[in-house]
């Protein structure tokens, strides 16, 4: 019996690193008080092996054995690839 791996859907937020990117995970959850919706945004560092992915970009990560010291994830693909638009100071007055 194969053990079920852990999948999380999120947005690149950063790709500064060799083969690594930092995925932001939105999870929705309500308060056990009031019931309002509540965002819990968490940070997961994923090993992206051709290092393709780029900041905006929506993918799903898989749960995988330790890479390094923080890196327990990978991107399994890649669902739509993002547009980030720079902005130089200089066009902003």
């Amino acid at each position: 019996m194969e053990k079920q791996h852990k999948i999380r859907t999120g947005k690149v937020i950063s790709n500064k690193m060799n083969k690594t990117v930092i995925v932001a995970v939105e999870t929705p959850k309500h308060h056990p008080l009031y019931h309002k919706a509540i965002k819990r945004t968490v940070n997961y560092m994923a090993h992206d092996e051709k290092s393709q992915c780029g900041p905006g970009d929506v993918v799903n990560i898989i749960e995988t054995r330790p890479l390094s010291k923080v890196k327990r994830w990978r991107i399994s693909e890649i669902i739509t690839k993002g547009q980030v638009i720079e902005v130089r100071p200089s066009e902003i007055s």
